[in-house]
């Protein structure tokens, strides 16, 4: 008999991929206007979970309960038609096609006219869905492969809300947007609860997860272990419990005050470039972690690409110290010590259909030349493997492909294929975007030890939890211009830079 307190009731809910199991004997209960989140390590099932309530994996065994009615969605559109909408963590978009018709993806009928898909029809749906949830506006017209990661997860998002859902679904969304994105999507869920409608989330910021959620399941190994109320218990206690181990509550520097050498390794001096950015001038010294901080279109995530050549220069100049020469292109970079992890690893960084093998390797393939101009197949093993044993890459093998794997450890397979090398300068964009919190007290520890070994790391970060735990200094962008610059000490609050930023 349905129980008619819960909108969705799951029971002894079970996917396995071939011989893993993912997700085991799942208990799981939702209320009307009840904001829940899922904690757990990489692989432990949450998003498996969420996929199965979504349509976009049906369930070995058990049942789903929605509404007092059996639920078995055959896919996103038919759970779509049950008011139950998701925004994935993985991008899920259409490239080619406009922003508009991609909010709209099977739901294109409303947006028709005389058998075409309509640009007016679809400006006014979305006009309407922009002021029924206080939406910030995109433009519609511009091909979904053209737009940054952030603008892409807006649309996600206004599609999802295109549904009209009683059930938001938002895996791992928070991580992909800046401050003041995330002012709105907190704003939203509010909105949500006040009009009795319920959300499920996973983020894997800790903290945010209990601020902005009424209960919080944790899952292990495939199994659901307990539902908490968020509001009894610590992070330091949450963390213990999604991993089994005790996890120290501060994973960032202990020291507070700036440390690093004289020694300049990367000088910008009074850039202007053709994407925008205006009179952009600092310096990167050895063994520094120099953080960037910005709104959504501050300008801070052009910063990396800038220093990486990537950009086009309107003026001025950046001017790699080490190797007295000025970065014009990617090979200037690639070819003097200088790597780049973007933030959209899948798109800009990896290759997802190539093997791990393949990625760890590639940015070395001009140190592993053997006799006679040919690649040495026996140093690039060497690499790989040593690489897939140092950096803690669980995998079949280094023959498994990166589509494969989960955020956690594609993230250590883009960081890791950097700090093998013997570099100068390592750029980093949102460097642990999308893991939990086990594979981010890890990655921080590799860039601490890489900071203790010299490296200058550029670090461009939506986290300011990020930025004032891991940098000697803070730059704050507006409008694409640089505002302030924050040395360690006792203005690396939150506060003062939010209202800088603002």
């Amino acid at each position: 008999m349905a129980n008619s307190e819960y909108i969705l009731d799951i029971r002894k809910l079970n996917k396995s991929f071939g011989p893993t199991h993912a997700n085991v004997n799942i208990d799981f209960q939702l209320k009307a206007g009840e904001v829940r989140g899922l904690a757990g390590e990489n692989g432990s099932g949450k998003s498996t979970l969420l996929s199965q309530i979504a349509g976009m994996y049906g369930y070995d065994s058990g049942e789903m309960i929605l509404k007092g009615e059996p639920y078995k969605p055959s896919s996103p559109v038919d759970a779509n038609n049950h008011k139950i909408a998701i925004v994935v963590q993985e991008l899920g978009m259409i490239s080619n096609l406009p922003a508009g018709v991609n909010i709209f993806l099977g739901k294109t009928k409303k947006c028709t006219k005389f058998g075409l898909i309509n640009n007016g029809l679809i400006k006014k749906e979305a006009a309407q869905l922009a002021e029924r949830w206080n939406m910030p506006k995109i433009d519609l017209n511009i091909p979904a492969g053209y737009m940054n990661i952030e603008h892409r997860k807006m649309v996600e998002l206004y599609r999802a809300l295109s549904a009209d859902p009683d059930i938001l679904i938002l895996d791992e969304v928070t991580q992909s947007l800046s401050q003041d994105n995330r002012k709105f999507l907190y704003g939203l869920i509010e909105q949500f609860k006040a009009e009795g409608r319920s959300v499920i989330l996973i983020s894997h910021d800790i903290e945010e997860m209990i601020d902005i959620t009424d209960t919080i399941s944790i899952l292990r190994d495939g199994e659901l272990l307990e539902t908490v109320n968020s509001s009894e218990i610590t992070s330091d206690d949450l963390k213990q419990k999604m991993v089994g181990r005790k996890i120290e509550g501060d994973y960032y520097r202990s020291d507070n005050a700036p440390d690093y050498h004289d020694e300049v390794l990367l000088k910008v001096q009074d850039v202007d470039t053709e994407a925008g950015l205006e009179n952009i001038s600092f310096e990167l010294h050895k063994g520094e972690i120099l953080g960037f901080c910005g709104l959504s279109d501050s300008g801070i995530h052009d910063i990396g690409k800038l220093a990486y050549g990537l950009e086009k220069l309107k003026k001025g100049r950046v001017h790699l110290a080490t190797a007295d020469i000025d970065i014009k292109n990617q090979e200037d970079a690639l070819s003097h010590r200088v790597g780049y992890a973007p933030k959209d690893r899948d798109t800009d960084a990896l290759m997802m259909d190539a093997t791990i093998w393949d990625n760890f390797t590639l940015p070395s393939l001009q140190e592993v030349k053997g006799p006679v101009a040919k690649l040495s197949t026996a140093k690039m093993n060497k690499i790989a493997e040593d690489a897939v044993v140092e950096y803690q890459v669980k995998c079949t093998s280094s023959q498994q492909t990166m589509r494969e794997l989960s955020g956690g450890n594609k993230q250590k397979v883009n960081l890791g294929r950097w700090m093998l090398k013997d570099l100068d300068v390592l750029i980093v964009d949102c460097p642990t975007r999308g893991v939990d919190v086990g594979v981010k007290a890890y990655l921080y520890g590799c860039l601490r030890a890489a900071k203790a070994n010299n490296l200058g790391i550029l670090m461009i970060t939506d986290e300011l939890a990020e930025a004032i735990g891991m940098c000697d200094n803070i730059i704050v962008m507006k409008d694409n211009r640089i505002v302030k610059e924050i040395e360690r000490g006792p203005e690396f609050k939150e506060e003062i830079i939010i209202e800088v930023m603002i």
